[in-house]
C-alpha cells in the first residue's frame, strides 16, 4: 500500500469510500434488525454478532454478559509501542420502544427509501455503533495490516442498557471490568452536526452535559367523598403547584462551555433576531443580557442551555373515581447546570409554589462530571476531520441538555467528547425516539469518513 506524508509521519492512503459505504450500510441494516428495545434490552444476540465480526477481522474482542440476555463487547487494537493512552470508541446497542402503527415502514427492517435508511436506532445509537465498527475494521485493514504503527491502543465498546440508566451497561462495565475501559480519550454520542437550508452549518461537540435528577412533588389534603367538593383537595392543590412550577424560570447562568458555543455559533445563526440575542448574552451589558434572555425564551433548545430545567413528567393520585384522596404526587425531571445544587433549585421551587402543604423531595441524584477540554488534541482531531469533509462548518464545544454515558467516563478520568457524526436536519433530529426514525445514507457516509478521520489523526498521526 502506498503512503503519504503528514507532518513528517507516514499515514495510510484513504480507503475507497465508494466501496466502504455499502459495507457500512449493510452493517447498520443488520444492527437495526436486532430488536434491542429497552426494556428488556436483550442485546446479547447483537453483541454476539459484533463480537464475531470483530474476531473474524482479526481484532481481539471480549464478549461480556452482565445479566441474562444482556451483552457487551470490548475489543482492542493494540499499539506495539504506545506513545499515549488509549482512545475509546463508545456506542450503545439498546434502543427505545416503538409504536409500530405510527410508522410507515417496519421499524426493524432497515429499509432504504428516498435516500434514507429507516429503523429504530438508525440515529440513536446504532448509526454510531456502525461508524465505530467501521473505524475499527478500516484501521485494521489500512493501518495495522499494512504494517504501520498505532500511536495508542484503540478500544471499541458496545454497551447495553444506556436508555434505561446503564445499570447493566457502562456502569456495570466500569465497576466489574474497569481495566478494559481504562483510556485517555473517548468518543461517544451527544453532539450534533446541524443542517440548515440544506447544508451542514455547525458541529456542536459535547464537552459537558447537564446533570439529571428526579424530584417528587407531593400535595397533602383532606380525603372524603367526591360528592362533597371542598377546597382542601390535594389534586387541585397539586395542580396549582404544577402551574407555579411551569411559570417559574431558573436564573440565567452561562457556563464556560455555553459561552464559548454562543460566541462561535452566533455569527452564523440563521435567524437575525436570535443571532443578535446570542451575541448580546456574551457581551457583558446587563440590559442587553436581560433583553436577550427574553428573546431566547422562545427558543427552547437554546433557553435550556442557559439555566436549570424543570419538567413535570408524571402525575399520580387517587384510588377511585368517587373518592378525594389524601395526597397526590407529580414527578419532575430536573436538569441542573454543571456545578449547580439541586437543593437550591428545590428551595426556589418551594418559594414559587408558596404552599406549606406541598413538599418536594429529591428522589434520584445525577452524576456531576468535569467538562472535557476543548483545547485538547482530541477536540482538534474532531474539528480537523469535520472541516476536511465540510470546510464551511463552524465547530464549537457544547453542553448537551440530555444525559449520556459520557458523564460516567468523565467521572472515571476519561476525557470524553460527544458527537453524533451525522449531518442532520432538525426534522430528522426530531425523529430520534419518535416515529419513522431515519438516517440519510449520505450522512452515514459522512459519519464513517469523519470517525475514521478522527481515529487516524489521534491514534496514527499523533506524535
Amino acid at each position: 500500500m502506498t503512503r503519504k506524508s503528514f507532518g513528517g509521519a507516514e499515514v495510510p492512503r484513504a480507503p475507497d469510500w465508494a466501496n466502504v459505504l455499502p459495507e457500512a450500510l449493510a452493517q447498520l441494516k443488520q444492527m437495526i434488525a436486532f430488536r434491542t428495545v429497552n426494556p428488556p434490552g436483550a442485546e446479547l444476540p447483537l453483541a454476539r454478532h459484533l463480537h464475531d465480526t470483530l474476531r473474524g477481522a482479526g481484532i481481539d474482542s471480549r464478549l461480556l454478559e452482565p445479566a441474562a440476555d444482556r451483552g457487551a463487547v470490548v475489543a482492542r487494537l493494540a499499539a506495539e509501542r504506545p506513545r499515549a493512552g488509549p482512545l475509546l470508541l463508545l456506542a450503545h446497542m439498546d434502543v427505545v420502544g416503538v409504536e409500530s402503527e405510527h410508522w410507515t415502514v417496519d421499524p426493524f427492517a432497515g429499509e432504504v427509501r428516498e435516500g434514507c435508511i429507516y429503523g429504530r436506532g438508525a440515529i440513536d445509537d446504532k448509526g454510531m455503533l456502525a461508524t465505530n465498527l467501521m473505524a475499527m475494521l478500516l484501521t485494521k485493514r489500512h493501518v495495522v495490516d499494512a504494517g504501520m504503527p498505532l500511536s495508542r491502543d484503540i478500544i471499541f465498546v458496545a454497551a447495553p442498557d444506556e436508555e434505561a440508566g446503564s445499570r447493566w451497561g457502562l456502569e456495570w462495565l466500569l465497576e466489574h471490568h474497569g481495566e478494559l475501559l481504562r483510556a485517555e480519550l473517548a468518543l461517544n454520542e451527544g453532539g450534533r452536526i446541524r443542517v440548515v437550508n440544506g447544508r451542514p452549518l455547525y458541529a456542536a461537540v459535547q464537552t459537558a452535559e447537564k446533570v439529571p435528577h428526579r424530584l417528587a412533588v407531593t400535595a397533602q389534603g383532606t380525603s372524603g367523598h367526591a360528592a362533597v367538593p371542598h377546597a382542601d383537595n390535594p389534586i387541585t392543590r397539586l395542580g396549582r403547584a404544577l402551574a407555579a412550577i411551569g411559570a417559574h424560570r431558573e436564573p440565567l447562568h452561562l457556563v464556560p462551555t455555553t459561552r464559548r458555543f454562543l460566541e462561535q455559533v452566533a455569527p452564523i445563526w440563521p435567524s437575525p433576531e436570535t443571532r443578535a440575542a446570542m451575541a448580546d448574552l456574551t457581551g457583558g451589558d446587563e440590559a442587553r443580557v436581560r433583553r436577550a434572555d427574553d428573546v431566547l425564551v422562545d427558543e427552547p433548545s437554546l433557553d435550556a442551555l442557559l439555566r436549570n430545567g424543570v419538567s413535570p413528567t408524571l402525575v399520580s393520585g387517587g384510588v377511585r373515581d368517587n373518592v378525594i384522596p389524601a395526597s397526590a404526587t407529580a414527578v419532575l425531571d430536573l436538569r441542573t447546570l454543571p456545578g449547580e445544587s439541586p437543593e437550591r433549585v428545590v428551595a426556589r421551587l418551594q418559594e414559587a409554589i408558596g404552599d406549606p402543604r406541598v413538599s418536594i423531595e429529591i428522589t434520584q441524584r445525577g452524576r456531576d462530571a468535569p467538562a472535557s477540554d476543548h483545547g485538547s488534541p482530541m477536540f482538534a482531531a474532531i474539528a480537523e476531520s469535520l472541516l476536511e469533509l465540510e470546510p464551511r462548518l463552524t465547530v464549537a464545544p457544547y453542553m448537551s441538555t440530555g444525559a449520556t454515558d459520557s458523564a460516567r467516563l468523565r467521572s472515571a478520568g476519561v476525557e470524553t467528547f460527544g458527537l453524533l457524526p451525522f449531518p442532520l436536519s432538525p426534522e430528522d433530529e426530531r425523529r430520534m425516539h419518535g416515529h419513522d426514525e431515519r438516517l440519510p445514507v449520505a450522512s452515514l457516509a459522512f459519519g464513517v469518513q469523519v470517525t475514521y478521520g478522527i481515529v487516524e489523526r489521534i491514534a496514527v498521526r499523533d506524535e
